[in-house]
């Protein structure tokens, strides 16, 4: 059901915009509507739509962040992560991975346990188990899809892993929501608007144009949080006289350019030969780049790359070189997989908001976020931003640069508390790391999960399909179904736990998750588009229960699938290429 721009947002007095409904956008919402401000949060897409549906879907510590002494960073992570297992344990898990270490490798044994004892070290209230090191012999025991050559031993820790990054960014905006934050994607902010008393100009609130129903709209507010990911500089291009110029694609960026992205591919595989039971964290030959071999999805996800980017944000795909770079690491450290193009079901690929930094490798580049004050023209919390003078100087706001999945609570915390500096109120405390995200709202998370198998009346399959969507919601999808035993029916003519989307969650994702498109139906909220067939076996099916149940047209059914299908072209799909090498 098509969302409505209420008629009078243009006189309501919000206490913050927050623009951006990514990770971030969605968890500074959540945060600042459950220490009581009135929110209006918006996106020029869906929900999860940018960087975060692009991640490598893990919950780590960043192990490797110890080798450039970000110390701080590796601390915040690892406590957020240990945040994440509680707050959302049917979205995050405990994930075990696996370093090998070779002849060629630029650390050795040494450096490797001394930085896994730094890791332990620094995650001390954490419910995992230590690291182990393996002799090369119980390496190639465990995991005896190795390549033997110049191995000398490998070393085990345990990380997080979210399978559906996407939901997490989801649960955020519902509970945001719920907590009473006016939520419109599909809202596109073209420019900051602005007061102006004789000294620093302020920013007032912003203007921003309905991609669903038309129609250009102003909100107001004496705070901004610019939290668009790749595209804040594009924000900030839409200022007028204050803005940044936004550098053109292809070109060096402008000096005031905030945002220096850098791109990551992934690859999607089904399980192959020596395939490892657990995460492998791999140094790649060629360049020495770190990358991970990840059980994910019931499948293998691949990745990632990390070079700068200057092209098409609103178009990423990964490039046949950077899908050939991953194939040929992954056979060099497996050599059983003799992986081949033919084998890739399907490739993802997001930029990275990360600070802009022209000079240096992609790696190098901080991983910390930073929130930036316009009026000081300074970070008002987390790492140092090296651009001085960045973006309009103005007050009433703030730009986010960089953030990580994993640290998005704390991010969300620390902007919510220079809001309130802002509106001059004292800050009541963040619940967030206490609060459970809406599906994972349980003490016993598995006693829920047993129960919930046991009486659903769905097979076994299908209802551990709801629990990893929903977590304890899962009962309100059911709900949906009503007395139509049809939409308690998997939508594939081939369900399993990946892709046994039920025509119940196509009603529940419009009716109570703000879907507005099939994409954001079958891409974040069922999560049934990153199946290995991308959600082209279901794609109608879950258009025609638009039809028969939301009102849709046929007419509107041709166009959302078509749009769907379109837009998973940059996913250079195996399925849409079979189909069309047989002429479908």
């Amino acid at each position: 059901m098509t969302r409505q721009i209420p008629e009078d947002i243009g006189d309501h007095r919000f206490d913050l915009i927050v623009i951006g409904a990514g990770i971030n956008g969605a968890g500074i919402a959540r945060d600042a509507a459950m220490r009581g401000l009135d929110v209006l949060l918006l996106d020029k897409g869906d929900i999860s739509a940018g960087t975060t549906q692009w991640a490598t879907r893990l919950i780590h510590g960043g192990l490797r962040y110890l080798e450039y002494y970000e110390i701080h960073l590796v601390r915040e992570s690892l406590a957020e992560r240990e945040k994440l297992l509680h707050i959302a344990p049917h979205l995050v898990k405990p994930l075990r991975f696996v370093v090998p270490i070779y002849e060629r490798s630029k650390r050795g044994p040494g450096m490797i346990r001394l930085g896994m004892i730094g890791y332990d070290a620094l995650s001390f209230d954490k419910s995992v188990p230590n690291h182990k090191m393996l002799s090369r012999e119980e390496a190639l025991e465990h995991y005896p899809g190795l390549n033997p050559e110049g191995l000398l031993g490998a070393a085990t820790y345990y990380d997080g892993q979210v399978e559906y990054a996407e939901r997490i960014a989801v649960e955020n905006a519902i509970s945001a929501r719920e907590h009473g934050t006016t939520v419109l994607t599909y809202a596109e902010v073209k420019r900051l608007l602005f007061d102006e008393d004789g000294g620093l100009p302020s920013v007032s609130g912003v203007e921003f144009e309905d991609h669903l129903g038309g129609g250009t709209y102003t909100a107001h507010a004496p705070v901004t949080v610019n939290v668009a990911g790749p595209w804040v500089d594009r924000v900030l291009s839409g200022s007028g006289e204050f803005g940044v110029d936004e550098a053109p694609e292809g070109e060096e960026g402008h000096p005031d350019q905030m945002i220096g992205g850098t791109k990551g591919s992934h690859l999607i595989v089904d399980p192959f030969p020596g395939a490892p039971s657990d995460a492998l964290y791999v140094e790649a030959r060629r360049d020495g780049r770190p990358y991970f071999i990840v059980p994910w999805n019931g499948r293998y996800l691949i990745g990632t790359t990390d070079f700068r980017y200057k092209d098409d944000l609103d178009y990423v795909s990964a490039d046949d070189d950077e899908i050939s770079y991953l194939l040929e690491e992954t056979n060099a450290v497996i050599p059983d997989a003799n992986l081949t193009r033919d084998d890739v079901l399907y490739t993802y690929s997001g930029v990275r908001p990360l600070p802009f930094k022209p000079e240096g490798s992609e790696s190098s580049i901080t991983r910390s976020h930073v929130v930036y004050d316009h009026a000081t023209g300074k970070s008002a919390a987390g790492g140092r931003l090296t651009v001085e003078g960045a973006g309009p100087r103005a007050d009433g706001l703030i730009s986010i640069v960089g953030g990580k999945l994993t640290t998005y609570r704390n991010l969300g915390r620390q902007t919510v508390d220079v809001v309130f500096k802002k509106l001059g109120r004292q800050a009541p405390r963040s619940r967030t790391d206490k609060v459970p995200l809406p599906g994972g709202a349980t003490q016993d998370f598995a006693a829920f999960s047993a129960d919930f198998k046991a009486t659903s009346g769905l097979t076994d399959e299908l209802a551990e399909r709801l629990l990893k969507v929903y977590g304890v919601l899962a009962p309100e999808v059911l709900e949906i179904a009503g007395e139509d035993p049809s939409l308690r029916l998997p939508l594939s003519p081939s369900p399993t736990v990946e892709n046994g989307i039920i025509g119940a969650e196509v009603i529940y994702a419009f009716e109570r998750e703000m879907a507005q498109t099939l994409a954001d139906v079958l891409l974040r909220r069922t999560m049934a588009g990153l199946g290995p067939r991308v959600g082209l076996d279901v794609d109608e099916a879950a258009a025609e229960v638009a039809v028969k149940h939301l009102g849709w047209n046929e007419e509107r059914a041709e166009r959302e699938v078509e749009d769907y299908r379109k837009y998973i072209e940059r996913y250079r799909p195996k399925e849409m290429r079979e189909r069309e090498a047989a002429g479908a």
